[in-house]
């Protein structure tokens, strides 16, 4: 899957020790299926060669408005008119400034000005010493050039090449690769607060042994990132898995089924949907030892009580928000057989207006999967195709299905 196959994305390079990661996002780009037109200012020129750009969006880099490659020459026309989008990373701190006064100077700046601006977004990644970023005259520039229309990609932390450290580094690739395929997804979920649970829970027996499951948390990651993907505030409250954090996604690591209880009612208070697909053990030990069980030589196994856990789902789903109407929920159901039948019952048990049912074992660990939506009216499958595919589907399901109230 490409996420960006058929966008043609105008990369622009302004002057910046962070050009060095310009090459790697031109290289992830096109990797993502982007065809990638790149533009440098004199500047840019100075920390990296024209040749690399060249060699790794196999085109011709511009960098004069006065190139005489253009049957028209004009450059700051025609690339602008062929782009899905303008991105410029890094984007100094002076560039920033010509974009907020519409200096056209240089064929970089000349192209933003010229762009339709309806048409063609403008994105910048800024890059910058953390003083630079800080600085009164900065943060009016980057609130203007919001409010002018354009996306700021924000910045990272940590050193940065002067030897200091703080805030205004350039965000890696791999997070604007992110960022930029989450900017042309359908915000179909603007203004919506999603809470997600995923992974297993862990149910301690004494301090080194204790009840688990297989589910790697994927399904559940993949929707958290669909949904902020989607334009929604999201919540991730995750059993131990060590997979890595979304890109926007607030999250909430907890163990057991009484710790993410606790977390899911607390954070449904402030959510419109909440998306149930972590594995959650049914039963805990009554009693956890507070020393590792020894074998006593007997052949005999220790004798062990367990107690209920509390059905987390069914809390959030009876609770007084989600009988309103005011949260929208959406159970998972992880089965081995009879999926359908299975699904059916559990929705109706749970109470809740849509159930998503897959085949444990087939999934568990993978990146792969494939979905049963199970509400009032019957049922329809996804097919099989990537977490992260099925997870966008799963999002625009549950977006038209939201009460009118919550639109």
């Amino acid at each position: 899957m490409n996420d960006l196959a058929g966008k043609h994305i105008v990369l622009g390079l302004t002057g910046g020790i962070a050009c060095y990661k310009a090459a790697e996002l031109c290289r992830a780009l096109v990797k993502e299926g982007a065809t990638v037109q790149v533009v440098m200012t004199e500047a840019a020129g100075q920390f990296i060669t024209p040749v690399t750009m060249q060699a790794l969006s196999n085109r011709p880099v511009y960098g004069s408005q006065w190139d005489a490659r253009e049957p028209n020459n004009m450059a700051h026309i025609n690339l602008s008119r062929e782009a899905d989008a303008i991105l410029i990373a890094p984007c100094s701190a002076d560039f920033m400034s010509k974009l907020l006064h519409g200096a056209a100077d240089d064929l970089l700046s000349l192209m933003c000005l010229a762009r339709p601006i309806d048409k063609v977004p403008l994105l910048i990644a800024p890059a910058m010493n953390r003083e630079m970023w800080d600085h009164p005259a900065t943060v009016r520039n980057r609130a203007q050039l919001v409010a002018d229309g354009c996306t700021v990609l924000g910045v990272g932390t940590g050193d940065q090449a002067c030897g200091e450290t703080g805030d205004g580094r350039m965000l890696e690739p791999l997070e604007l690769l992110q960022d930029v395929i989450a900017f042309f997804q359908p915000k179909v979920l603007e203004g919506q607060n999603v809470l997600v649970s995923a992974g297993p829970t862990f149910e301690a027996i004494d301090p080194v042994r204790g009840i688990t499951n297989r589910s790697s948390g994927k399904m559940g990651f993949a929707i958290a990132r669909a949904a902020r993907e989607a334009g929604a505030q999201v919540t991730l409250v995750a059993g131990p898995v060590s997979l890595p954090t979304p890109r926007g996604v607030r999250r909430i690591d907890v163990q057991s089924a009484s710790n993410m209880l606790a977390a899911l009612v607390e954070y449904a208070q402030e959510a419109t949907i909440f998306v149930a697909t972590a594995a959650v053990a049914d039963w805990r030990p009554a009693q956890a030892a507070d020393q590792k069980i020894k074998k006593d030589g007997s052949g005999q196994p220790p004798t062990m009580a367990f107690v209920e856990n509390t059905d987390i789902l069914a809390t959030v789903a009876q609770s007084p928000r989600a009988q309103s109407g005011a949260l929208y929920c959406v159970g998972f159901a992880a089965e081995s057989h009879d999926l359908l039948a299975h699904a059916t019952a559990k929705r109706a048990r749970k109470g809740v207006p849509l159930l998503v049912g897959n085949i444990g074992p087939a999934t568990f660990g993978k990146d792969d999967n494939a979905l049963l939506l199970v509400d009032a009216s019957g049922a329809r499958e996804l097919p099989h195709n990537s977490k992260l595919a099925l997870a966008r589907q799963l999002v625009a399901e549950i977006a038209g299905r939201l009460p009118a109230a919550q639109h």
